[in-house]
C-alpha cells in the first residue's frame, strides 16, 4: 500500500512527550499523521508539531467540524497549516455529530449536508486566495480575502457517511474521510466516491478510512473496550443512521433499546461479538495488518490507524508497522 496513516496524538502520552513516537514514523513505514478532534486536543496544534518533529509526514484533519468555527476562521487554519507544511497538508472537514455541535459548542446542527458543501465551496475559492463575496444557502461571506493564502491549497476531504454525503466528496471534494466500517461496508462506501467522481470529470478520489485497532492477543479485552468505543459513537443519530443504512439495524436493536432507556451497563452488555469483530481490527499484530490490508484492498487508498489503549503506543506503533 502506498500510504499508510495513524492518528495522532496518542492516548496516555502527555503532548510535549509525543515527539520522539512522531519521530520514529517514517523509519517505520508510515507515511500520514491524522488528527482527530472531538474532546481532546484540537484538530490542527499536534498536526503543527508534527509537522517540525517528523518533517517527511503528510498531514490530516479528520475532521475540523464545519459548525465549531466561522468559515475564515477555518480558512485561516487551513492556510497556516499548509503553509507551514507545502504540499503536505490535507484538510479534512465534515458535519460532525449533534451532541458535539449542539450540547457541546451551543451550535444548531441544521442541515448538516448543505452546511458542509457551502463549507467546501468557500474553502476552495479563499484557500485560492480569491476575494470571497457569496450568499450561501447556510451562511454569507462579505468581502472574506486570505492575506497569505497558501502557495499550494490543500485537498480537501469531506467526512461522509451515507450516500449523499459521499457523492458530495466525490464531486466537489477531492475525496472522503470514512469512518466506523468494515472492509465489506468500504467496498460500498468507496464506490458511490469513485462514481461521483467520475461523473463529475474528477480524478481518482482519495479514501481516508480511520480504522480502530487494537494490538492484543487478549480477544475479551479487546471485544470488551471495543463495545465501549462503539456504544459512544453508535448511538449518536448520524453514525446510528449510517449503520442501519448498511444493515446492522437489527444487530444494534439491543444496544440501541437500552441505551435510550438509560441502561449503560445493558446496552455494552448487548452488543454482540460479530458487532465488534466487524468494526474494531484486533489481534496479534499481523492479523491486524491483514485486516487493514483488506480495507486497501476494498477500495481504502488512505487507511489511518486510530491505536485503542490495549498496548503502550511505543510498542504497538512498531507493532502495526509496515516496514517489518
Amino acid at each position: 500500500m502506498s500510504r499508510y496513516g495513524i492518528t495522532i496524538p496518542f492516548e496516555g502520552v502527555p503532548l510535549p512527550e509525543q515527539r520522539t513516537l512522531v519521530e520514529s514514523l517514517p523509519d517505520l513505514g508510515y507515511t500520514d499523521v491524522w488528527s482527530a478532534e472531538s474532546n481532546g486536543y484540537d484538530a490542527f496544534t499536534p498536526l503543527a508539531l508534527a509537522s517540525v518533529w517528523a518533517p517527511s509526514l503528510r498531514l490530516g484533519t479528520a475532521i475540523a467540524p464545519v459548525y465549531t468555527r466561522g468559515p475564515a476562521t477555518l480558512a485561516m487554519q487551513a492556510a497556516t497549516l499548509a503553509a507551514a507544511a507545502p504540499g503536505r497538508f490535507v484538510l479534512g472537514v465534515g458535519s460532525s455529530s449533534n451532541v458535539i455541535v449542539e450540547r457541546w459548542n451551543a451550535g444548531e446542527f441544521d442541515r448538516p449536508y448543505q452546511r458542509v458543501r457551502d463549507t467546501v465551496r468557500f474553502l476552495r475559492a479563499a484557500l485560492a486566495g480569491e476575494k470571497v463575496v457569496e450568499e450561501y444557502e447556510t451562511f454569507a461571506v462579505q468581502g472574506f480575502r486570505l492575506n497569505a493564502p497558501p502557495a499550494q491549497p490543500p485537498p480537501i476531504l469531506v467526512a461522509a457517511l451515507r450516500s449523499g454525503m459521499l457523492k458530495l466528496a466525490g464531486r466537489d471534494g477531492d475525496g472522503a474521510i470514512v469512518n466506523w466500517l468494515s472492509p465489506d461496508d468500504a467496498r460500498t462506501v468507496t464506490g458511490i466516491v469513485r462514481d461521483a467522481a467520475a461523473e463529475a470529470g474528477k480524478p481518482a478520489p482519495e479514501v481516508a478510512a480511520r480504522i480502530f485497532v487494537a494490538p492484543s492477543d487478549d480477544a475479551e479485552t479487546c471485544r470488551g473496550l471495543g463495545r465501549y468505543v462503539i456504544a459512544a459513537y453508535l448511538t449518536v443519530p448520524v453514525y446510528r443512521a449510517f449503520h442501519e443504512w448498511l444493515g446492522r439495524g437489527e444487530l444494534m436493536a439491543a444496544m440501541q433499546e437500552k441505551w435510550a432507556a438509560g441502561d449503560r451497563k445493558g446496552a455494552l452488555a448487548a452488543i454482540p461479538d460479530e458487532l465488534v469483530d466487524d468494526l474494531v481490527v484486533h489481534g496479534a499484530p499481523e492479523a491486524c495488518r491483514e485486516r487493514i490490508a483488506a480495507y486497501v484492498e476494498a477500495g481504502i487508498t488512505t487507511p489511518a490507524i486510530a491505536l485503542l489503549p490495549v498496548a503502550a503506543p511505543h510498542d504497538a506503533i512498531k507493532a502495526l508497522a509496515p516496514a517489518r
